[in-house]
């Protein structure tokens, strides 16, 4: 199973957690135990808690059993009843179960790559929020793969998920600004994010600010 799939369920696990804190003053929920369970390595428990959720239509308990099916950690994994379990996560509004069917079919998970069915579960998440939705529709955009070749969009999503912090896509809008691809050319703004980009870590970005003020500092003022 691939990187991305076992990242996010790492993600959901990291959200399940974090239902009902703090914890001190009371009783563990039945998700929190199976996270538990989980992370303890007793994937049997684990199994076994997701699935009495599922049963109960918890968009949770569908998710993580879902995620367990895709990382064959069950007796008998099914990739067919995870994206059943997503579908009906989904339904009930959890984003990450909508980014989750977006790596499913653009991995091909269910048997050759779905591009274009990635792209629609892709837009929903990142309509609901999800930063790492946001960048992968404005790949798509940008490379015209699983969507119309639109650097309008791809700048648009791109700006969103460096808003949201993604440090990739604070360096790719920042070039797009560079060099106008997408939207109006503007130095300013393209110094403004390679600098985010750098104070987030990016190692390129550094020496595209060298390049930019050295630029703007030749600029004729007015």
């Amino acid at each position: 199973m691939s990187t991305r799939l076992q990242s996010s369920f790492a993600v959901a696990l990291m959200l399940a957690a974090l239902v009902g804190s703090p914890r001190a003053q009371t009783a563990a929920t039945p998700l929190e135990l199976a996270v538990e369970a989980y992370e303890s390595g007793d994937l049997k428990t684990a199994a076994r808690s997701f699935t009495a959720l599922s049963a109960k239509r918890d968009p949770l308990g569908d998710y993580n059993l879902a995620m367990m099916h895709l990382r064959a950690e069950l007796p008998k994994p099914n990739p067919l009843e995870a994206k059943r379990l997503l579908e009906r996560a989904a339904a009930k509004g959890l984003v990450r179960a909508e980014l989750a069917l977006g790596q499913l079919y653009e991995q091909g998970v269910l048997g050759k790559p779905e591009l274009a069915a990635s792209t629609v579960w892709y837009a929903r998440a990142a309509e609901h929020g999800s930063v790492d939705a946001q960048v992968a529709l404005a790949t798509a955009y940008y490379l015209g793969r699983g969507a119309p070749l639109d650097m309008k969009q791809a700048a648009r999503w791109f700006r969103e998920a460096a808003t949201g912090g993604d440090v990739g896509a604070q360096y790719l809008l920042a070039s797009m600004y560079e060099t106008g691809l997408g939207l109006p050319a503007d130095l300013r703004l393209a110094r403004y994010w390679y600098d985010i980009a750098a104070r987030n870590g990016d190692e390129a970005a550094p020496s595209k600010l060298i390049d930019l003020d050295r630029r703007l500092a030749a600029e004729p003022t007015t």
